[in-house]
């Protein structure tokens, strides 16, 4: 017998189970049939809460998007210096990836690069995880300056996490990939250079 489920959490339910077959699948060979099937209600239930797939899709790119910068946000704000919050948000940033592999599969997947929609909505993400990072940054930099270094950093994230991510499931330890990485960030943010422009906007 299916269990009745208050609204919100019966779909933040298929939301989870929808990031899952869609990581493993992929958008377009993916059913509305097998989410109903996963979650354990029928299809007209599942479009209750989604009008479509397509829509399902970019609401589970916002849920997974705002999961990420949660726990940017947990892990850099109770840091108590640059460097530290450098590399708690490295540890954060693995921490998901490696705890929520299909999540990360489903923002840098071949649906979300191929599909325009998809693709203005994950860059709408990186540019929210972009301006956290930014204001972690403190260097005498202009806001722009800034924001390109922190495009940078999601960068070598995103290409260490998939290089770490391996076919038989396991993956390093993210303690470990955050202390490497952060500490080429770190030494990286402090050589660093502005010009006089930059320091103009940035008197601090």
């Amino acid at each position: 017998m299916t269990v009745r489920l208050p609204a919100v959490e019966r779909k933040q339910q298929v939301l989870d189970a929808a990031c899952k077959i869609f990581a493993q699948r992929g958008f377009h060979a993916t059913s509305m049939d097998e989410i109903a099937s996963a979650v354990g209600v029928t299809k007209p239930v599942l479009y209750q809460h989604f009008s479509s797939k397509r829509a399902l899709f970019l609401e589970l790119l916002d849920d997974v998007g705002q999961q990420l910068l949660n726990e940017l946000s947990k892990a850099t704000g109770s840091a108590d210096s640059q460097r530290s919050r450098v590399e708690s948000g490295f540890t954060a940033y693995f921490r998901f990836v490696t705890g929520n592999e299909p999540a990360f599969r489903l923002l840098f997947g071949a649906a979300v690069r191929n599909d325009p929609d998809f693709n203005i909505a994950t860059q709408r993400i990186l540019d929210d995880v972009a301006d956290v990072i930014a204001d972690l940054i403190e260097i005498p930099g202009s806001t722009e300056h800034r924001r390109v270094l922190a495009h940078g950093l999601i960068g070598i994230a995103e290409a260490t996490s998939r290089d770490a991510l391996t076919d038989d499931g396991s993956a390093l330890d993210p303690a470990v990939l955050a202390n490497w990485v952060s500490e080429l960030a770190w030494f990286g943010l402090r050589g660093v250079r502005v010009d006089e422009s930059d320091r103009a906007e940035y008197p601090g």
